[in-house]
């Protein structure tokens, strides 16, 4: 498992040289949102389907 610097590090070699300094957050913001999405996974804090319908069906119904 890597660093953060070593993420970070391999993110910016990644990037082109005239990204902005929002280019570099939205990325490293996309980055930490999928890892989280990983562990939720991993911790089984997930919804099926058909449970999101239900709780879609109950806000839309409003």
């Amino acid at each position: 498992m890597q660093t953060a610097k070593q993420e970070v590090s391999e993110l910016l070699n990644r990037l082109p040289n005239d990204c902005s300094l929002e280019d570099i957050q939205y990325h490293l913001y996309v980055i930490q949102k999928i890892e989280r999405g990983l562990k939720d996974i991993e911790e089984g804090r997930t919804y099926t389907q058909e449970e999101v319908e239900k709780m879609m069906a109950k806000w839309l119904a409003k």
